[in-house]
């Protein structure tokens, strides 16, 4: 994901540059991940491991040593990549260049398309038919940029949900801080305090 978020159509993060890194070879507007791509490539390597190990499970008869050879590469190896992976990842977001007015920018390109789930769980929890909330849901949604309508707009006229929800709850849905509400609860759990 973070990888993603560099691209330059997304744009909503970016690794810091390091000195004698130009970004693409080809594009000099394009700053490239380098290390979330290092990451990447390195956890293809740690998957793999992990195929080893799996393989080392069947044994032969009362438990040759065939696993043997393969542990003393997997084992070192794995938790020295596993420590560099770390390190580096460590590195990204401790100076990761975070571009709030992007993200901004991207998630209203949905024209509110993104409040379906919200709506859907609304109108379920307020007393309508899962299957029928769905299928009204998806109506509307797939309506509204069709009728170069936002999906909040089209929400707002419709009268079944209307008669479910008022506007101070379609104002809470369509908040896309509402939908961090429990963020901080995350982190609490693993014992860090924002």
């Amino acid at each position: 994901e973070l990888r993603h978020l560099q691209r330059t159509e997304v744009g909503e993060t970016a690794e810091p540059i390091v000195a004698g890194n130009q970004g693409s070879s080809a594009m000099p507007h394009k700053r490239n991940p380098h290390a979330s791509e290092r990451i990447s490539g390195l956890a293809r390597l740690l998957r793999g491991y992990a195929v080893i190990g799996l393989e080392n499970v069947s044994l032969w008869h009362e438990r040759d040593i065939s696993h043997s050879s393969t542990e003393r590469v997997i084992f070192p190896d794995a938790c020295i990549v596993l420590d560099y992976m770390l390190a580096e990842m460590t590195e990204i977001i401790e100076h990761l260049e975070v571009y709030p007015d992007r993200m901004r920018h991207n998630l209203n390109l949905t024209g509110g398309l993104i409040f379906s789930q919200p709506l859907l769980l609304a109108l379920v929890d307020a007393g309508m038919d899962r299957k029928a909330a769905y299928q009204l849901v998806q109506d509307l949604a797939l309506a509204a940029p069709v009728q170069g309508h936002s999906f909040r707009e089209v929400v707002a006229a419709n009268h079944l949900i209307r008669d479910l929800l008022d506007e101070a709850a379609l104002d809470r849905l369509f908040d896309p801080w509402n939908q961090l509400r429990y963020v901080d609860t995350g982190f609490e759990r693993v014992g860090l305090k924002i």
